[in-house]
């Protein structure tokens, strides 16, 4: 893999939690180098997986046999669903948390054009003390998401695109020479470019917000923006206010502004937006925690087709900044419930290149 130098002006920046990144010689794959990753349609080109690994033949083998005309399992192209969770999945979730989640407190607590509501600004230092000290509890999923739209609200589309794209240049904390735009795991670019050749329809489902997630993945791998489904927020015109839309003609003048949340896209929600805005049962599914075993159940549950699921263990403690526990039990809901576990420690050559280490 290439590597290209770092401005240090853009590695030392700084984000406002009393954090910097020191400044490298070496950087990750950049974003137009993840985008050149392709595998072909035989999958003979594979680079960053170890090849002895089970959940790689389980793969491997696995499309073969359904693109295969002469199998059994042989499924039509227009029945090739794969759907994909991002955060832990496809891109690191861990410096210290997901990517969206560091923005709404980058957001909240660190943003001088910004004056967050109270509340809001209350709430982030709670999300931000859990997310450093005491671990997040299951209830904050719903509590972030309506604190981290109405902090981004009022936002218009370019303005909220542009604030992604510079968190996108922040430091990957915990790790070095990684930006969070380009963190992405490589063997899993990998599969989404070796699925596209097989020509499967490729779908991210995440817990993250929808728009975020279509500027944070645009150009990376082939996935359309509309096979986009995440968190959802309402979006309004600028003079709209709180007429209701059946009321409300949009005008001249107007441009489109972000509102408030709506629906947080974990767990359940997962299915029920899969079977609204996709209308297939999927037949891969690829995630890395609880809040994609419905998915997960859903995907491999009384389909017509031969059908896997495959969960990510946060098993890498050296290269990534992984958590045996939680891999532990991962491993232990993938035996009871019959999805096939992917060790990032033994069954990934490499997760960003050499050039990525974890932080001392």
């Amino acid at each position: 893999m290439r590597s290209k130098k770092l401005c240090a002006a853009v590695l030392a920046a700084t984000l406002g939690f009393g954090f910097m990144a020191s400044a490298p010689s070496t950087e990750a794959a950049t974003r137009a180098e993840l985008a050149q990753i392709s595998v072909n349609q035989k999958g003979t080109n594979f680079k960053y997986w170890n090849k002895d690994a089970k959940s790689y033949q389980a793969l491997t083998n696995y499309v073969k046999d359904v693109t295969n005309p002469k199998s059994k399992n042989f499924i039509p192209v227009e029945d090739r669903i794969a759907v994909f969770d991002l955060d832990g999945t496809l891109i690191c979730e861990t410096t210290p948390s997901y990517f969206e989640w560091m923005m709404y407190l980058d957001r909240a607590l660190n943003d001088p054009t910004f004056t967050p509501k109270p509340e809001d600004k209350a709430y982030a230092e709670v999300v931000k003390d859990a997310i450093y000290n005491t671990g997040i509890p299951g209830d904050m999923e719903r509590k972030e998401a309506k604190s981290q739209a109405s902090v981004f609200s009022g936002m218009t589309l370019p303005e909220y695109e542009a604030y992604v794209k510079k968190f996108m240049q922040t430091p990957a904390e915990g790790m070095n020479n990684l930006k969070r735009g380009d963190s992405f795991y490589l063997p899993m670019v990998e599969v989404v470019s070796y699925l596209h050749a097989n020509q499967f329809k490729i779908f991210i489902v995440s817990g993250s917000d929808r728009q975020a997630l279509r500027i944070l993945t645009d150009g990376i791998m082939p996935i359309e923006k509309d096979n986009i489904i995440g968190t959802d927020i309402w979006n309004l015109a600028s003079h709209q206010g709180d007429t209701d839309g059946l009321d409300y003609l949009y005008r001249k003048d107007d441009e489109v502004i972000r509102g408030e949340f709506t629906l947080k896209n974990v767990k359940m929600n997962k299915v029920s937006n899969i079977a609204r805005e996709i209308g297939k049962q999927p037949v891969l599914a690829f995630g890395n925690s609880s809040g994609d075993g419905s998915m997960f159940n859903y995907t491999i549950t009384n389909n017509k087709y031969k059908a896997l699921a495959f969960s990510l263990l946060c098993d890498d403690t050296e290269r990534e900044l992984g958590n045996q526990k939680k891999a532990d039990k991962m491993r232990a809901s993938c035996e009871k419930y019959g999805w096939i576990p992917v060790s990032m420690r033994d069954d990934f050559k490499t997760i960003y290149g050499d050039n990525v280490t974890r932080a001392k």
